[in-house]
């Protein structure tokens, strides 16, 4: 099997709370690179003059800690679990993923990507397995390539359980940071008029796109790249933003604008420890929080205006 190498660098005074962070999503160990001692472990007992030249030439503020991600898990998920976890303790760092050739690493993590019932009724298809047969459930057809929102990430299952719950027939949706497009395109097979999604990442919107074809929803689902600000046009019954507890204290500065009065407001993504930061942001600018999911970590809250 072959694993995908994900390397986290950050400060070398941020190595302990990094490192602890990291070792969450880090099954098979981590590996830290810390050359910040350098001389005191190395310069005493080796001459100078036999140390190798690239050595010397070591990043001595900076650590690299390593580890390897296996073949089943998407990596891009791990990225994003490990960037809002970082960026909540607000340590400044930079990830970098070290994949195969693209053709090799999505066949390699496809043989284990297998369908997934999520909630009450729906159904996660990967378009690459055969399709389930006998299901009176509404079954999602999905090609995540590189794309956040496989339905394994707790924070997309918990809003998808939110959209079965609170779509009613005739809804506009709003889906902001829309990954693979599969929380817009369950929301139009459960019922929904149509499905805006906006992402600044090209390559999910192309996929979202792509995805909306394969459930035959064009034209009622529709991704844009872009700022949300930029691409949302008029109002909508239901919102749904499944992406980091930063954005979303962001977005309740003015995610108003683009809601009708009684619309629901459903956000995932938020780590428990910055679940208060959001709840205050909520609070602060109108909102009262409906319900409450938990999973793991992760929390997805239901709002709507006060």
């Amino acid at each position: 099997m072959q694993w995908t190498e994900l390397t986290v660098k950050v400060n070398n005074k941020d190595t302990d709370r990094a490192s602890d962070i990291v070792s969450f999503a880090a099954e098979g160990g981590i590996y830290v690179e810390d050359y910040s001692s350098l001389e005191e472990d190395i310069f005493e007992v080796i001459p100078w003059g036999m140390i190798d030249e690239e050595l010397l030439k070591k990043d001595r503020d900076s650590v690299l800690i390593h580890i390897y991600i296996k073949p089943e898990v998407n990596p891009v998920e791990i990225k994003a679990f490990l960037d809002e976890r970082l960026d909540s303790a607000g340590i400044s760092h930079e990830i970098e993923l070290v994949l195969k050739e693209e053709d090799e690493w999505l066949n390699n993590w496809r043989q284990y990507y297998q369908p997934i019932e999520v909630g009450e009724n729906l159904l996660i298809q990967p378009v690459f397995r055969d399709e389930v047969k006998d299901t009176d459930r509404t079954v999602i057809k999905i090609e995540p390539g590189l794309a956040f929102g496989t339905g394994n990430h707790e924070s997309t299952r918990l809003c998808l359980e939110a959209v079965e719950k609170y779509i009613k027939p005739g809804m506009r949706v709003l889906d902001v940071g829309c990954g693979s497009g599969i929380l817009g395109i369950a929301s139009v097979l459960l019922g929904a008029e149509e499905a805006f999604g906006a992402d600044i990442d090209e390559t999910a919107v192309r996929i979202a796109n792509e995805n909306a074809e394969l459930n035959d929803v064009v034209g009622k689902f529709t991704a844009q790249c872009g700022d949300l600000t930029e691409k949302a046009k008029g109002k909508y019954n239901f919102i749904l933003a499944n992406i980091v507890a930063d954005v979303i204290i962001n977005l309740t500065d003015n995610i108003k604008n683009f809601m009708e009065d009684d619309a629901t407001f459903v956000m995932s993504g938020i780590i428990d420890t910055r679940e208060k930061d959001v709840l205050a942001a909520l609070n602060k600018n109108g909102f009262d929080v409906i319900e409450r999911k938990p999973e793991n970590g992760w929390v997805c809250l239901v709002a709507k205006s006060r």
